[in-house]
């Protein structure tokens, strides 16, 4: 599902090939500094979190078969988001800060944003198998629309029957997620 760009990036990251490093650079970082700022962060950490990913990225190439199922800025983004949202959490929690123990939380962090993302494509390439309708209600309903908004948004006659269909969708992507090899090797984790 990748095009030549993204295994260009993908080569410029593992090769550490100049051009292709800078256009990651100019083309993705941007929208994750624009994301992490507008969520209680300062440039310094969408540094970071970038930079983790990254590492993420090429370790996770380096460690195991991997195949883009989306767009390289795209995998990237949603990592950032994810590793960003999960330092927040983990923001609330903190009380002290060693400095021993921050490499420990750090190393932790990365496994778990690895986790989280192989879980998140697992996801989205069993949502791409469900029929057009189902994806279209499901988006409706993960947004947080309401039955009645459904409605009005869709061919549906009624709030009973967008909540039988999003229940139907939602056990039809469920049954192709725990289907997949990848799920139990996912779930112990």
């Amino acid at each position: 599902m990748s095009t030549e760009r993204d295994d260009y990036l993908l080569r410029s990251l593992l090769e550490g090939d100049e051009k292709g490093i800078a256009a990651i650079y100019r083309e993705v970082f941007p929208k994750v500094v624009d994301f992490i700022l507008k969520n209680k962060g300062q440039y310094e950490d969408a540094e970071d979190i970038f930079h983790k990913v990254l590492l993420q990225l090429a370790t996770r190439i380096n460690r195991q078969q991997f195949q883009l199922t989306t767009s390289f800025d795209g995998y990237v983004y949603t990592a950032c988001k994810n590793l960003w949202r999960r330092a927040l959490n983990k923001r609330k929690r903190w009380v002290t800060e060693p400095v021993k123990q921050e490499r420990i939380d750090d190393d932790e962090a990365l496994a778990m944003a690895i986790l989280e993302q192989e879980r998140w494509e697992l996801y989205t390439e069993c949502f791409e198998k469900l029929s057009d309708n189902c994806k279209e209600i499901l988006r409706y309903f993960f947004d947080n629309l309401s039955y009645k908004a459904i409605v009005e948004k869709t061919t549906y006659s009624s709030e009973s029957v967008v909540r039988q269909r999003v229940f139907k969708c939602k056990a039809k992507l469920a049954s192709f997620i725990q289907s997949d090899t990848r799920f139990k090797a996912l779930k112990k984790l």
